[in-house]
């Protein structure tokens, strides 16, 4: 699978060739990684950092916002990792810092290896000296310490020649016992992607697509194959937060067409390319593409407007919404035309009535003690934090994003309680 790269230098993304010579200054990285991210994980590498002189680390949390991100640059000891765990960093990318005692101190499946190599050999201090040792000899020594290898081909980096053969990535994938291998340099287009794939490799790319010789839509789809006569690959549409929509079915054409426009686009089998809502006005904005582990099915994350997914204008092709899906649905229509006297509009209107529910219901809550008695509780507190939500434009897939970043923080707080304002439950 593709890997997309932002190289930050100066607060821009930028390609460099070999390392040293600037190839091409792609301005700010923020519309970026939102284009990137529909391919999944991005890598981000402050440039700045890995010189030691400064860094993007502000920008780079901003980054962590917009798209699942590992981070890597300028990381030379294991604080400094875990303070990008702790922002949002999906894994951190170690060079130099790749050692035992420093990787025993971290989280292994949060953790990549980078090993830079020259012709084989593995080379340090921002690539000018060699280090007598092999990538293999390297792997053996950490593949137990971390979740996954960057190797960078340095000969290779950024001149678009082609990757590796075959054979030496195989060797590499192979030496990395069960860690997963990134490769990246001279990964130039959507069939060297398919290759590395299907050897066991990521590609990490970043010259080809900001060059236009890869098509983002081309790369995500390169490991794909499909059994059926058509080609096509069954697509399962999902929102937000996880519900199944609707299943279609995509085309290399379409997923093209979807990655660029960044809509729900699909391959109808009768009448050819399918922009959802075109005519409806139920549009989709499409969020990310996930293949499956078999390569031959994808799942797009959207973000629906209008009726819903269903011809039927219902939320879902599976029936009726349920439970919070549900109760949020309701109360975005009610926000606009709760009618006057009813109680969500007496909330709505009176802040003072509302933020009383909330602490009455989570005391009533904390009291309850059978099964049944925790569930209605639990289900008024979730009711009047809906209602909280609505009003404040917030949704619940926005507050399952932040409990997913809060989940990858790996300094833990003491979670003391506050003190109870006056006038609260006590």
């Amino acid at each position: 699978m593709i890997v997309p790269s932002i190289d930050l230098l100066g607060g821009r993304a930028v390609q460099l060739v070999g390392g040293r010579e600037l190839k091409i200054d792609a301005g700010d990285p923020r519309p970026i990684a939102e284009r990137f991210a529909l391919a999944g994980e991005i890598a981000v590498v402050d440039l700045d950092a890995a010189l030691g002189r400064g860094d993007n680390r502000a920008l780079i949390e901003e980054l962590l916002r917009i798209a699942p991100c590992r981070v890597g640059g300028g990381i030379r000891d294991a604080d400094s990792a875990r303070r990008w765990l702790d922002a949002g960093a999906t894994r951190v990318v170690l060079g130099t810092a790749a050692r035992p005692d420093v990787l025993e101190q971290l989280p292994p499946e949060r953790t990549i290896a980078a090993l830079d190599a020259v012709h084989g050999e593995v080379v340090d201090h921002g690539w000018t000296r060699g280090t007598g040792r092999g990538v293999a000899e390297r792997m053996a020594e950490l593949r137990e310490l971390c979740t996954g290898f960057l190797v960078t081909f340095v000969e290779r980096e950024g001149r678009l020649g082609g990757t590796a053969p075959d054979a030496e990535v195989r060797a590499l994938c192979e030496a990395a016992g069960g860690a997963r291998v990134t490769i990246a340099g001279g990964v130039t287009d959507a069939a060297e992607v398919a290759r590395l794939d299907a050897l066991g490799a990521d590609a990490q790319v970043g010259m080809a697509l900001y060059e236009g010789r890869l098509d983002l839509g081309d790369a995500i789809a390169a490991p794909l194959h499909s059994d059926r006569p058509d080609g096509l690959w069954p697509t399962v549409v999902v929102d937000e937060r996880g519900t199944a929509l609707g299943l279609v079915y995509s085309s290399a054409a379409s997923l093209r067409a979807a990655v660029a426009e960044r809509r729900g686009i699909y391959q109808s089998r009768t009448r050819g390319l399918w922009r959802k809502g075109a005519s409806s006005g139920d549009v989709q904005e499409l969020l990310r593409v996930d293949l499956d582990c078999d390569r031959d099915a994808l799942r797009f994350v959207v973000r629906q407007h209008g009726a819903g997914f269903c011809h039927l204008e219902r939320p879902t092709c599976f029936g009726p919404a349920q439970g919070l899906d549900a109760l949020e649905r309701t109360l975005a229509v009610r926000l606009a035309d709760a009618p006057a006297g009813s109680y969500t509009r007496r909330l709505l209107d009176d802040p003072d009535l509302l933020h009383r529910k909330l602490v009455e219901e989570a005391h009533e809550l904390a009291e309850a003690s059978d099964p049944a008695h925790v569930a209605r509780e639990a289900a008024d507190v979730l009711y009047f934090a809906a209602v909280r939500l609505a009003k404040a434009g917030v949704r619940f897939a926005d507050v399952e994003r932040e409990l997913d970043r809060r989940a990858l923080r790996v300094t833990r707080r003491p979670g003391a309680a506050k003190p109870p304002r006056p006038g609260d439950p006590s």
